[in-house]
């Protein structure tokens, strides 16, 4: 019975957010070039920095990090066809800020939207999401499953080496079973990086080119995996089984709203509106924040801030008794409190001796 009233649910936020799927091509162009040639002006600051300080372009290059993220909220755009109305048009640009972000165009769109259709679903982990594993996965694994989960979820490898391993190096392959198309614009998007770069160290030198590229993409790659990684990481959020599963309540529970600062909100293309963007991918990224407020039950969504998102670093295993995150810590809390109440109850049951009246009988 819960099927129908969650498919109500959905059909009424659905229609709530529907005006605002609408693709206007002047705000798309307008961001294009408020993104683009920035990130471009930026980068070429950073380079006659050198000159000065190296001290001056590492900001300066942080700053361009942040158009670089921005960017990239205008490749997922493309792959969800809400930034043009034209299909050519977000395949064109879509490949273009994918050479960019160093993501390729059709092997990205795929697997998003497979995280999209199964955000949550304990059934269906593994593609397009973090590596998540509940409480009891985790005691039953090996020790070597357990050391790569928790070598994985540590901060520093998660956020220090993770640009390096996705953006470097798992994007420049195809996976396995990808269709001709899905290789073709890996290829395109692989040759296209390496054209720019030596473009690039022919211009200006390869020393130059990788003192200020190396900033701008560690801490540009640093940002995207926070913003993904965040926004399904709090404490009370979604995950069941497939039979328990809902579209709506993934969108809605199992994504945050990242209340950021005004600025902060524009460099990452409001995406902070996350739940807002699960629930309908076609809003493009300027309509999230109208959808958001003309939607009263989508204010509902739990909200994070800059202070309270920290707290998503100690969320490593889903417990499905309490249906929260909690870290590693909680886990043996909890355990050691389940231990000691199994020995209390243990040493208060009585003690069940033979009648010795009925012995021999």
């Amino acid at each position: 019975m819960a099927q129908p009233n969650n498919t109500n649910n959905l059909s009424s936020l659905k229609k709530n957010v529907a005006p605002y799927e609408k693709i206007e091509t002047k705000s798309s162009v307008r961001q294009m070039f408020n993104t683009l040639v920035p990130l471009v002006v930026l980068w070429y600051a950073a380079y006659l920095s050198l000159s000065v300080s190296y001290w001056l372009t590492i900001p300066i290059a942080i700053v361009t990090s942040g158009f670089v993220v921005r960017t990239f909220i205008i490749f997922h755009d493309c792959c969800h066809q809400s930034f043009f109305k034209s299909r050519r048009a977000n395949e064109i640009l879509g490949t273009i800020t994918g050479v960019i972000t160093l993501v390729p165009y059709q092997k990205w769109k795929i697997s998003h939207s497979i995280h999209h259709a199964t955000s949550s679903n304990l059934d269906k982990r593994g593609t397009g999401d973090m590596w998540v594993l509940t409480v009891e996965e985790y005691e039953e694994a090996s020790f070597w499953t357990r050391l790569s989960y928790r070598f994985y979820r540590n901060p520093l490898v998660m956020f220090g080496l993770g640009p390096i391993f996705i953006f470097l190096l798992t994007y420049r392959f195809n996976r396995k079973g990808a269709k001709r198309k899905e290789k073709i614009s890996t290829y395109i998007t692989n040759v296209s990086i390496v054209a720019l770069y030596a473009l690039l160290c022919w211009l200006i030198g390869w020393q130059a080119f990788v003192l200020v590229q190396a900033p701008v993409f560690f801490f540009s790659g640093m940002m995207g995996i926070w913003m993904f990684y965040v926004q399904h990481q709090f404490e009370d959020t979604y995950f069941e089984h497939d039979e328990e599963w809902s579209y709506v309540n993934a969108a809605v529970e199992g994504s945050s709203y990242y209340k950021l600062p005004k600025m902060l909100q524009w460099i990452t293309g409001n995406i902070g509106f996350h739940h807002v963007h699960h629930l309908s991918p076609k809003v493009p990224n300027y309509n999230l924040e109208k959808a958001h407020d003309a939607s009263p039950p989508l204010q509902k969504a739990t909200t994070i801030t800059i202070r309270t998102s920290l707290k998503a670093l100690n969320f490593r295993l889903w417990d499905e008794s309490s249906k929260s995150l909690i870290s590693f810590k909680d886990m043996k809390r909890i355990k050691h409190t389940k231990l000691m109440h199994d020995k209390s109850v243990s040493a208060t049951e009585p003690i069940h001796r033979p009648n010795p009246g009925l012995q021999g009988k």
